[in-house]
């Protein structure tokens, strides 16, 4: 059996661009795929924390350390500059390879430079009411 697992996410990049007459896809900075282990073309999923939306399309690669987020085509009737936003990928994996598997999460600043990588999730302590 094979179950689908968080293989990578960047966490909160803030949106650079959104270009509607573009082909399509969303351009990432080229050092954020490679920290995330995101290819080119590889299918990500999107995550608009300033409006809700969530929306899949690919990858293409930015220019390396340029900050480049850019939401292309029709996706960028779902994103507006300034926007945060979680990119995540996802990896089918056998329960084997799920065994000990841990994600690349990547956290970055307000111009979308890396502060800081991690494997997990911290689990926050919800309240009850």
């Amino acid at each position: 059996m094979f179950i689908t697992l968080l293989k990578s996410k960047l966490h909160r990049v803030t949106t650079t661009q959104v270009e509607l007459n573009y082909e399509g896809s969303c351009a990432i900075d080229g050092t954020l795929m490679d920290a995330a282990n995101i290819r080119e073309y590889e299918q990500i999923h999107i995550y608009n924390i300033a409006n809700g939306e969530r929306f899949t399309t690919y990858a293409i690669r930015a220019e390396d350390n340029s900050g480049i987020i850019s939401v292309n085509g029709a996706a960028a009737h779902k994103a507006s500059v300034g926007d945060l936003l979680i990119i995540a990928t996802y990896a089918q994996l056998s329960e084997e390879e799920a065994t000990g598997f841990k994600p690349a999460l990547i956290y970055v600043d307000e111009h979308n430079r890396i502060t800081h990588t991690r494997n997990t999730i911290p689990v926050q302590r919800l309240k009850a009411l």
